[in-house]
């Protein structure tokens, strides 16, 4: 229901009657419509944010880093393919919640950014912050417009669409890739 409707959308009764059960017991277990969002959006983002944070505080390499981390992004948001819109909306909604569960994860925003100019024999020739932002669209965009991109680029067929989201996996690396070692 909140990846459909998102947060303000959605009601209590609404997510009690799609679970089947009573409203009182939804409160019982969650408390506020708050606390169950911040566990579902948690759940979502969660497994990604433990998989990637042994990759941003250890000692990779920066290009194996951005492999490692292109990797687990974009099988997030394979297997959530309604994750990239419902944490967009949610990022415009309440930032502060996304930052906070990033650095219960032990991922700090900025640690992120510094892991791909630090360390390296050579500084990169750009704010390491174009790098993060330049992967995060790249890799959310197809995702997030995929109606509308099928719809122009590919006459509504979902096959030719998935097999372009296939080429763009190698596609986004390659790019990463030589940005990194320009």
């Amino acid at each position: 229901m909140f990846i459909r409707k998102g947060m303000d959308g959605t009601r209590m009764q609404e997510i009690a009657d799609e679970a089947g059960i009573n409203k009182a017991l939804l409160h019982y277990y969650f408390r506020s419509k708050d606390k169950l969002f911040e566990a579902v959006f948690r759940s979502i983002i969660g497994g990604f944010f433990s998989s990637i944070a042994g990759a941003i505080t250890g000692e990779m390499p920066t290009v194996e880093k951005a492999d490692f981390i292109i990797t687990h992004y974009i099988r997030m948001i394979e297997e959530n393919p309604f994750a990239p819109q419902f944490i967009i909306n949610e990022i415009n909604r309440n930032p502060q919640m996304l930052r906070d569960i990033m650095l219960s994860f032990n991922i700090n925003p900025k640690h992120l950014v510094q892991s791909f100019d630090n360390g390296q024999t050579r500084k990169l020739p750009f704010d390491p912050r174009q790098f993060v932002i330049t992967f995060l669209s790249m890799s959310i965009f197809p995702y997030a417009a995929r109606n509308l991109l099928q719809m122009v680029y590919f006459e509504d067929d979902k096959e030719a669409y998935n097999r372009f989201l296939e080429e763009r996996k190698l596609f986004i690396k390659q790019m990463i890739i030589k940005m990194l070692e320009a």
